[in-house]
């Protein structure tokens, strides 16, 4: 069955920024995170001469997207990775630059509102949370395999839950009793280890715990760190960037990169600036951009993006 069209999320924000990087015919974009294609075919219809390398770790993903953008035909290339191997899948397609590069981040609504992926809270469905069907960790596994202290760990670090440690130690005993296979099971263990008071406030008790679980399971954090560096030095000159995070933990990975590539290095005791320590993308965003609530309202799943964007203003030195 097709799936439902899908509303991406500040989807004219990130076309004005993109746009004078894609206005040439012959342009490259790289869709890092296609999902369901939502801002693929946006780009692709605002830019007839642009080319579209689409990527996404999720085999459904891929399947999917490839029937929506059939219409495109030798326009758009498909390749179903993770978008950490991007320098792989450039020098695969013969490619040493691009003009832009998007990031979409976190799970994709197609992902949450099937039950057989695991990923929401909201219904009973196998423990599983995998954006990459064909890899081997699970949440399941991980949750029934990993010692208390590392449960926790992940809990902290990837959903910062101040209960992590009750939670963890919950975890190990229940499945002492039983193996934890379903998220309807790991949803009540999490939200009888939360004190009554702590879950009046803050939304559904599980939700850092699942947002943890997932990063874990998925590997996100470690690609992303990984992956802006080599996209940003895939960029040719005036070439952009845009990317989309959904919470603290990834934007603050995103808003470090750029940092580390628009801050002028130069030694301060040094009368001028070095060529070599010069920046070598400038910000396009203040801070991070924020839906509006028009959008909010009209898509919930959208009330937590932040947005930051950045060019390309001089090659290595």
């Amino acid at each position: 069955m097709a799936a439902a069209a899908h509303v991406p999320v500040m989807a004219q924000q990130v076309a004005d920024l993109l746009a004078p990087a894609l206005e040439a015919d012959g342009a490259v974009l790289v869709d890092a995170t296609l999902g369901r294609a939502g801002h693929a075919q946006a780009l692709l219809d605002a830019h007839p001469g642009l080319a579209l390398i689409g990527v996404d770790m999720d085999p459904d993903a891929i399947e999917e997207s490839g029937r929506l953008l059939s219409r495109y035909g030798a326009r758009v290339t498909l390749v179903h990775a993770r978008y950490d191997e991007l320098p792989e899948i450039l020098a695969g397609l013969n490619l040493t630059r691009v003009q832009g590069v998007l990031f979409d981040l976190g799970v994709s609504s197609p992902q949450l509102d099937d039950p057989l992926r695991g990923f929401a809270y909201s219904y009973d469905a196998p423990l599983d949370m995998r954006m990459d069907s064909t890899r081997e960790l699970t949440a399941a596994q991980v949750v029934n395999t990993y010692p208390a202290e590392r449960l926790a760990a992940v809990l902290r670090e990837f959903g910062e839950e101040r209960f992590a440690a009750r939670i963890a130690r919950a975890l190990v005993r229940e499945r002492s009793q039983a193996p934890l296979t379903s998220t309807g099971r790991l949803a009540d263990i999490i939200r009888a280890s939360i004190p009554a008071p702590a879950r009046r406030t803050g939304g559904n008790p599980a939700k850092r715990t699942f947002q943890a679980l997932r990063i874990e399971v998925n590997g996100e954090l470690e690609a992303l760190g990984r992956a802006l560096p080599a996209a940003m030095e895939a960029l040719a000159l005036g070439g952009r960037i845009v990317v989309l995070a959904y919470h603290s933990l990834e934007d603050r990975i995103v808003k470090r990169a750029f940092a580390e590539q628009t801050t002028d290095t130069t030694p301060r005791e040094l009368p001028q600036s070095l060529p070599s320590r010069r920046p070598r993308f400038r910000r396009l965003t203040r801070g991070a951009l924020r839906p509006s609530a028009e959008e909010t309202a009209a898509n919930p799943r959208a009330a937590s993006a932040r947005l930051r964007a950045a060019e390309r203003i001089a090659q290595a030195a």
